[in-house]
């Protein structure tokens, strides 16, 4: 390279030094990503948030956190959130060795051979048309980074490792989720089997004893057939239990990663949940949330891909250096055979069809659309805690008043069998009515229960719980 030429590389230099921050811009936060009152009839300031607590902490059943961290061990889409990960690792450790310059060896042996065709020679003059050359050579590549494009692209990297990282705790806590509303939903379906069962022991009893009226004249025979069809009307919801026990425990070892089968389990009643149930602050949700920090991860990515567009416009350096050994003679490789070159380039974009300018808006709009995702994943996450948390408070303002309904409704059906069979101030329909309500109420009591224990799993899912 000439003295000019160096002195123009060097002004280029000390140009982008001073011009380069101007160019990529750095990352911050946008102002328009709200995180306020996202809880709704959000009032309280404490941070104090369930979310915080290990999920061992949150479940105090020994077997259902067995069954978790069988999960965690064996799920199969938990698996491919973690080779996600080792894939954006491998992008990374790449994006980091581009500010290193390429080395490769070149060795070969060239054989030619020219055309004696319209060759005229005087005579005794021997031409070779024949030739070997030996080459061994080393080159070298270095681009330097004076306009942020490589530190844009690693950002990038980086941020798109974070992301897959942030989806893989999302994936579990979703999966702990999944685990534990199955696992519930297997409870209170034991335990409706087991009130229906016992409610068809009661009514294949008053069957008998309806017929025994009969006999002595106290009811009809319409009372026998209402006492069979009801005792039909319980025996008849056994089946879909069952059914619906088999594949609640099939769901649960797909979840697990292994192939259908019983799932030890405990009883409803033993279920203990946290006490003094806390949400904190909507904010957190950006800490706490994999998703919400997934969707952020994913902006910061577009947002450097915007980075890396704007360098586009502008030229870069690149320095090449080459050196070795070439010879026609395998003897003499190492005599005399030495060469070497070093070459600086600038290389500024002037007419490329429109590429940089395509690449520039293509990246800024999917930027805003990184942008319009991240601020709904936020929007998404305040109303799922939002729906769980309400949905909690319902179901244990219900628990009280169905407490009294199914005492109530006992005491109606032992009164009135007690009428039908010592007197005649009631009929079988009243009693009919009375059962019915009461398998119905009791079902219910059950749907209940399994409603504030689900809330609080999805409770604890929306607000971040289970990754930390």
């Amino acid at each position: 390279m000439t003295h000019s030429s160096n002195k123009y590389i060097l002004l280029v230099l000390a140009a982008a030094l001073l011009s380069a921050c101007s160019i990529t811009k750095k990352y911050e936060r946008p102002a328009s990503v709200s995180t306020e009152k996202l809880f709704r009839d959000e009032t309280s300031a404490d941070t104090t948030t369930m979310a915080a607590m290990p999920w061992q902490s949150v479940f105090k059943d020994a077997k259902l956190n067995a069954l978790i961290q069988k999960g965690l061990d064996q799920n199969l889409n938990l698996k491919n959130a973690i080779e996600n990960i080792i894939q954006a690792q491998a992008t990374l450790r790449q994006s980091k060795l581009a500010y290193y310059p390429t080395l490769n060896l070149d060795a070969n042996v060239t054989r030619t051979k020219q055309s004696e065709a319209g060759l005229n020679f005087p005579a005794g003059i021997n031409i070779n048309t024949l030739t070997t050359t030996y080459k061994l050579a080393l080159s070298t590549s270095w681009e330097a980074d004076i306009w942020g494009k490589l530190s844009s692209s690693k950002r990038a990297a980086l941020s798109s490792y974070l992301a897959t990282d942030a989806a893989k705790q999302a994936v579990q806590t979703q999966l702990i989720s999944d685990i534990a509303n199955n696992y519930f939903l297997l409870l209170s379906l034991d335990k409706q089997l087991e009130i229906t069962q016992k409610t068809l022991e009661s009514r294949i009893k008053n069957v008998e004893t309806i017929k025994s009226l009969k006999e002595g004249a106290i009811v009809t025979g319409a009372a026998v057939v209402q006492s069979e069809a009801n005792r039909y009307a319980a025996e008849v919801l056994i089946p879909d239990l069952k059914q619906s026990i088999r594949e609640t425990e099939n769901a649960l070892n797909i979840l697990m990663g292994q192939g259908p089968g019983t799932i030890e389990r405990g009883i409803l009643e033993d279920q203990v949940i946290p006490e003094n149930i806390k949400v904190g602050v909507s904010s957190q949700l950006l800490q706490n949330r994999p998703d919400v920090r997934q969707a952020e991860f994913n902006f910061r990515t577009a947002f450097e891909s915007t980075n890396l567009a704007r360098t586009y416009f502008y030229p870069s350096l690149t320095l090449t250096a080459s050196g070795g050994f070439s010879n026609l003679e395998i003897k003499d490789f190492f005599s005399n055979s030495i060469f070497y070159s070093l070459i600086g380039g600038l290389t500024q974009p002037l007419f490329n069809q429109g590429l940089n300018k395509a690449r520039l808006t293509t990246a800024q709009s999917k930027q805003l659309q990184a942008l319009n995702n991240f601020q709904q994943s936020l929007l998404v996450a305040g109303q799922e805690v939002s729906n769980s948390l309400y949905a909690y408070q319902m179901a244990v303002e219900k628990q009280d008043s169905r407490a009294r309904q199914i005492e109530s409704l006992e005491k109606a059906v032992d009164y009135t069998q007690q009428l039908l069979e010592y007197s005649s101030a009631t009929n079988y329909t009243d009693v009919l009515t009375s059962e019915q309500n009461l398998l119905s109420a009791q079902l219910s009591g059950v749907n209940d229960n399994l409603q504030k224990l689900q809330a609080l799993v999805n409770l604890y899912r929306a607000l971040g719980g289970g990754w930390k």
